[in-house]
């Protein structure tokens, strides 16, 4: 069986900004501490919420370094590396890894819109290039991507893949794909309106934006 990532609520930490664009890195190691006093599971470093995709390639490494090390093993800490270019997202998660980050979040490939069979290839070629644990982020509504059950069946089979983030909407799919993949894929809830139904289907959590300004409530 895969080893769980974390139960309960995991944070998709916001990025604080200096007034000249670069990231202030005083007060995220404030933001974390908040988090973990307050009893959150896991941080999520650049992802969605933590406006990633706006950085440089040194912005991103680092912000995972910096967390990882103000984190010091209190809590699991998520990277993501995600990217719509399958050898840029290798390169991410490489650096995540040595980062010593405990696993990687990857997002569908955006803007491409690529296929179910075009999806099982990028994510297989992240699982095989690092043995960082994988957990998928499925947000169609940003990304234009839907990953199907039955494509997390087949990903769920790899076992550097161990869970997905949620953010489809659509708790009729999330039961299909509880179905077909059982413990093979621990699934988190990506929209916090959604936590407890995707909890009642045999969810671990949830990666939550809410938790910025309630982690203990969330």
């Amino acid at each position: 069986m895969k080893k769980t990532i974390f139960t309960g609520a995991a944070v998709a930490v916001i990025t604080p900004m200096n007034n000249d664009g670069s990231i202030n890195y005083d007060e995220l190691g404030k933001i974390i501490d908040h988090q973990i006093e307050h009893e959150t599971d896991a941080i999520v470093i650049c992802g969605t919420t933590g406006e990633a995709s706006t950085f440089t390639d040194d912005e991103h490494v680092e912000a995972i370094r910096f967390a990882v090390e103000k984190v010091n093993h209190r809590v699991p800490v998520i990277a993501g590396t995600g990217s719509n270019d399958t050898a840029y997202a290798i390169w991410l998660a490489k650096e995540a890894k040595q980062a010593g980050a405990d696993a990687q979040l990857q997002v569908t490939p955006y803007y491409n819109k690529t296929s179910q069979k075009g999806l099982l290839a990028h994510f297989h070629a992240i699982a095989d290039a690092t043995d960082l644990p994988i957990v998928l982020y499925n947000v169609p509504g940003r990304t234009g991507v839907d990953i199907k059950p039955e494509t997390y069946a087949i990903l769920s089979k790899h076992p550097n893949i161990v869970a997905a983030k949620e953010a489809n909407g659509n708790i009729t799919s999330v039961a299909r794909t509880r179905a077909l993949c059982g413990d093979n894929l621990d699934i988190y809830s990506g929209n916090d309106d959604q936590i407890v139904p995707i909890l009642s289907l045999g969810g671990k959590g949830v990666i939550s934006v809410l938790s910025n300004v309630a982690p203990k409530q969330t």
